[in-house]
Order: structure tokens, then sequence, then C-alpha cells
């Protein structure tokens, strides 16, 4: 029986003695080679006669092998009448019912599917082989129904592919994130099942459909949209995979689906997300695949998820840090005009260029680098439709951040003029007594900008989480990029030469101290806003 399986391959060894091909044909032959019976795959193919490939749907394949390839000590050969010179043997595998139902009429099928039950329960793949002996001169089949009828039954074969250690901990944060799983498989059903349960799919519920190959659009639409169950799709063929892409995206559901079979390739275009094998899939796969993976392991497709939601979050995080800065950069000029000119412009026009152009970058960019925030896999999906800029982040950046920024450095502004002795509408230009005064004045709203940013930043850090759960200092890039904006605004407010360029003025202490306050008043408003929000969404559980 192990030198019959390992006949029905087509795999082929690599100059450096590996396996190549399907992973259950390598095992057949390794199995082979571990109960004695070693293969040499040369001598396989120089005695192969015929080769029906494996076909999904009658789940067999087969081959006609002359008799010096399976122990008969003749010359085999074909005549060219297609008449065998010699004896042969035709070697079925495949999944047992379909190679029980071949056998010749009388054969004892019943025990055989009795422990094809039971090592499938045991998570095993079972195949059975059959074998038909070909006298010589007999016709050699032409059709695969001739060649594939009137079997012996030599033995089953259990197959145990234990899962990866890492593929439990991956299905329970697909759990986590909101994300089912299902099954769609040529196995046995009691072997998918074995293998799901051990995973934790289907957990606390598994739904297993034994036949899925008969199932119409009304049994799918009720199995996967109305019902929450993760369901095993068993003995399926490649369109039932299609079925299933297309049922859930009919019904609105994101669709990843994995692969790695020419057969798959359908299945692998609809999905909105295809997923093949990068070093078992074929090559057609893997082009009508929209993700390869490399390692061939569920968990990678689960940490995929995790950085894109990360790259999605660490997007939003860099929106929020730039449009915050919009409303204190556009209420002093509010101000102004709506005073009609009795408050002094508090901004000058190359000081915001100042912080567009050489303050905000930096840190902005230090956002996109940020690690996944806590509790990223225990939120559900965001909706399909939900673009990136959402009226709650416009609410937050240009209401809580902006307005609380832009309060504070119209407090600063006024700090300067007030001290001075400033009524509104009194002259702050060129000579006149408040000159210098109007001067500092608006180097404080420049300066006050900047260190507003700077709690802007932390705040934008985190959406959900508090920032003591991810770490103040977890950012070395933001940390550098916050130290680059500090240095350049002392030298934008302390260097003579840059003094005179940008309207510039020395700061007092008191008011450095003044401003020095902002960044912990900026980020300690949004700190509070997360945390209530936090509390009222305390009672909900995720949903799995």
């Amino acid at each position: 029986m192990a030198t019959a399986g390992a006949l029905c391959t087509t795999v082929t060894r690599e100059a450096d003695g590996e396996l190549h091909g399907d992973p259950t044909e390598a095992a057949l032959v390794a199995g082979a080679a571990d109960h004695g019976a070693p293969l040499d795959l040369g001598r396989r193919d120089a005695g192969r006669r015929a080769l029906f490939r494996f076909d999904p749907r009658l789940r067999l394949m087969s081959v006609v092998q002359g008799g010096e390839t399976w122990g008969e000590k003749h010359q085999g050969g074909e005549r060219p009448g297609g008449e065998l010179q010699g004896p042969a043997r035709i070697v079925v595998k495949g999944a047992p019912e379909a190679v029980l139902d071949r056998l010749l009429p009388g054969t004892a099928a019943e025990s055989a599917r009795a422990a094809a039950e039971e090592l499938a329960r045991d998570g095993m793949r079972v195949l059975a082989v059959g074998v038909r002996d070909l006298p010589s001169g007999a016709e050699l089949p032409s059709h695969r129904q001739d060649a594939e009828a009137g079997l012996t039954l030599l033995g089953l074969v259990g197959l145990y592919d234990p899962p990866r250690p890492e593929v439990a901990e991956a299905v329970r944060r697909c759990h986590g994130a909101g994300i089912r799983v299902h099954v769609v498989t040529g196995d046995n059903g009691a072997t998918a099942a074995a293998v799901a349960r051990e995973v934790g799919i289907g957990v606390p519920r598994l739904h297993v459909v034994a036949a899925s190959e008969s199932l119409g659009d009304d049994e799918l639409d009720r199995l996967l949209v109305e019902g929450d169950d993760e369901i095993v799709f068993a003995r399926s063929s490649p369109e039932t995979k299609l079925k299933v892409a297309d049922t859930l995206r009919e019904h609105g559901r994101i669709v990843a689906m994995t692969g790695d079979g020419v057969n798959d390739a359908p299945a692998l275009h609809r999905a909105h997300i295809g997923v093949a094998m990068g070093r078992s899939g074929t090559d057609v796969a893997r082009e009508a695949a929209a993700m390869v993976l490399t390692d061939d392991d569920f968990a990678t497709i689960v940490t995929a998820v995790e950085s894109g939601r990360r790259v999605y979050d660490n997007v939003r995080k860099f929106i929020v840090y730039i449009f915050a800065h919009a409303t204190p950069e556009i209420v002093p000029f509010l101000v102004f005009a709506l005073s009609a000119g009795a408050v002094p412009l508090p901004l000058t026009v190359l000081q915001i260029l100042a912080i567009d152009l050489g303050t905000e970058t930096l840190p902005a960019l230090a956002l996109g680098r940020e690690r996944s925030e806590p509790g990223v896999m225990q939120r559900p999906p965001r909706p399909r439709h939900q673009g990136v800029i959402s009226r709650d982040m416009l609410v937050r950046s240009w209401g809580y951040l902006g307005l609380t920024s832009a309060a504070l450095v119209m407090a600063g502004y006024f700090y300067v003029l007030w001290r001075a002795g400033w009524q509104p509408g009194d002259p702050t230009g060129s000579g006149s007594p408040l000159h210098h005064a109007y001067v500092t004045a608006t180097t404080a709203t420049f300066a006050g900008i900047v260190t507003c940013q700077v709690g802007t930043a932390f705040a934008a850090r985190t959406d959900h989480a508090a920032l003591r759960d991810i770490g103040v200092f977890s950012n070395p890039l933001l940390l550098a990029g916050i130290a680059f904006e500090l240095a350049f605004t002392a030298a934008l407010v302390y260097a003579p030469p840059l003094q005179h360029l940008f309207g510039t003025a020395a700061l007092p202490l008191d008011v450095v101290l003044l401003v020095a306050t902002f960044p912990v008043l900026v980020w300690g408003t949004d700190e509070l806003r997360r945390a209530r929000r936090r509390r009222q969404r305390a009672p909900a559980v995720p949903g799995s």
C-alpha cells in the first residue's frame, strides 16, 4: 500500500533532496520511505504509462504503472497499437467514499468506511488506495472512467498535519477583532471539524456542511448571512469557494479568501482580498491573489490585519494633528477682522509659514510611525463605507484641540499687550510706544501655537487609549521631531538675524513660563475627553 500510494504522485525531488509539489503527495512519498519502501522518482516516471490528474469534483487521481515500478520482474512498455507489453497496474488514490464506490462487487467496503470515519474524527486526512492489475497485452485505458473501476482496496492512509502552534492564538485574535473564520475544504467533514475545533474555530458552536457542493443560493444565504456560526464547508469544490465569496460580497461583507491551487484562482480574484500561498501555491493562484504569504502561515494574515489597522489609525492621527492647528492659526485673523482693526493682527504671515513648513512637519511624519494602539484587535471592523476623515475627527481636531489651542494662544497674546498697558484701538505700529510690546505679543502667539502643537502631538498619539498605556517615550522619532521644533522656535525667537526676518522679539521669563503650560493643558483636555468616552463604552463587550 505504501508503494502504491507513493507511485500515484507527481512530486519531484529538488537538487537539495527536498520534495517539491503537493504536501499530501510529498507525505506519501516520505511515508513510503519511512515504511521501508523508498521510491525512485525517476523510475516512477519512466514506468508510467498513463496519468489522470487529481480531479476536485471526482476527488480522485490515478496512474497506470508498468510492472517494473511496482515489483514485477518484467520489462514493461507500450506497443504501437496501445496494448501493454508486460503486466501493468492501475493505482487510484482519493477520498475514501470515491474509491470505495469503485471497488469490485462483494468487497467489504462498509468496514473500510467505518475505519475512515474513525481516522477522520481524530483530525486525520484520509485517503484510500485501490489498484487493478492489467495483464500483458491488455488495452491501455484511454478514459479515466475505464481506469477507475473494478478496484481492489489496498488500504487507508491517515495523514495528520498538526496546526502550527500560533494558529489558535491567531484565530482567537480574529474573533476579538470581529472577524469570522469559515473553512472551505475538500477534506472529510469530520477531519475538518476536528482540526477547526483544535484551533478554536466554531467556538462555542461549529456548523459542518458535509456535502457543500449541493448547496443552493438560498441555503448559503441562510448559513452565511442570517446566522453568526462559523461554518466548515466539507467536500467542497472550487465552485463552492466562489459561491461563498459571492454570497458574502452580495450582502456587504468584506471577504478575504485563501487558496493555493489553480482552481482556487477565480475565488481569489473575486474576494476583496485574495491570499495565495507563496511556498505551496501555484503561479496562477499567486497571480490572481492580492496578497501572497511567503511563509504559508495563517497567523501572518492576522498580523497583516493588525498592521493595516495600525496604518489606517496612523493616517487619521496625522490628519488630526494637521487639522488641529488650523483653528489657532485662523482665529487670530478672525479677531483682527471682527474687531475692525481695534485688535492688531496677532500673527504675521511669515510666522504662519514658519509653523506650517518648519515646526509641524517632523512631528506629523513621526505620528505615521506609531505602534499599534492597545485594543486595536479588540474592536470590530470599521463600516465598509466609512471614510478616513469622519465627523468625530473634525470635532476633535477643530473643536476640542483646535479651540483649546486658540483660546490659550489668544490668552497669551492679550496677556503681553495688557501687561504693557494696551487698550483696544491703541496704535502699535512702528515708532509707537506699544510697538515693542506688540512684537513681543505676536511672538508669544507664535510660540504658543508651537507649544500647543506639542500637546496636540501627544494627544493625537491615541484615539481611544490613555497616553500611559502606550508610553510617553515609546516613539523616539516623535520626541526628536518635538525637540527640533522647539529648537527651531527658540532660534526664531532669540537669534537676532531671524528676529529681524520673522518679526519676533525675545520673550520674557513670565511669558515663557506661561506658554510652557500650553502642552499640558491641550493634552490634558483631550485626555479627559477620551477618559469620558472610555467610561461610556465600558459596558459594551466586543463582538466575536
